[in-house]
């Protein structure tokens, strides 16, 4: 990491200006930082997250509920793609009209995708539904949530460590740059004739 390479400048060096030390303190600061900080608020974001998503999947498992449906007959049209967080994501579904009861006792009636095959009358697949019968998704589990909070912690790790690394170089762009300028101002100073024979006798 390109912090590291400012810790030279604490050496002590007759050459050794006050901005080569105060750069190097900014690049301990910034490795610091990055190695304790950054890891420390990933993991405080992913347990904030664990505990949102576990919360959702405890309340989801709650008010959503597995109901068999049952097929009335195949409805036209192309296949349509399967949800990405199904279990057979894979797999494309067709939609059927069926009849469902919902858990409150409701009979329904509608138009509903199924992974079966190739649906036939009386055909039973299971559907998911809220508390009233209305289809809904599957709910997310457990270890779909821990992962998710997994990334999102490894996420803030990451950003935390980019913007500390993007602030001290931007910090030593700043102080290069009045470098530079303390530098013109200096040539400014000694004239266009510096350096020829005579110049100041």
């Amino acid at each position: 990491m390109r912090a590291i390479r400012g810790l030279w400048r604490w050496r002590r060096n007759p050459l050794r200006r006050a901005t080569d030390l105060v750069e190097a303190w900014v690049a301990l600061v910034a490795l610091v930082l990055i190695v304790v900080a950054a890891p420390l608020l990933g993991s405080f974001v992913g347990a904030a997250a664990q505990g949102t998503l576990q919360r959702a999947v405890r309340q989801q498992q709650h008010d959503r509920h597995l109901v068999m449906a049952t097929v009335v007959r195949k409805l036209g049209g192309a296949p349509v793609e399967a949800d990405p967080d199904a279990a057979g994501a894979h797999d494309n579904r067709s939609r059927v009209l069926a009849d469902w009861t919902a858990p409150d006792g409701t009979r329904r009636h509608g138009p509903v995708l199924t992974t079966l095959k190739s649906p036939h009358k009386g055909d039973h697949f299971d559907v998911w539904t809220d508390q009233h019968g209305v289809m809904t998704a599957r709910p997310l589990d457990s270890a779909t949530a821990t992962t998710h909070a997994v990334l999102a912690g490894f996420g803030a790790a990451l950003l935390t460590a980019g913007l500390v690394e993007g602030g001290r170089r931007m910090i030593v762009w700043r102080m290069v740059r009045r470098r530079y300028a303390r530098w013109d101002q200096a040539w400014d100073r000694a004239g266009p004739d510096w350096g020829k024979a005579g110049t100041g006798s």
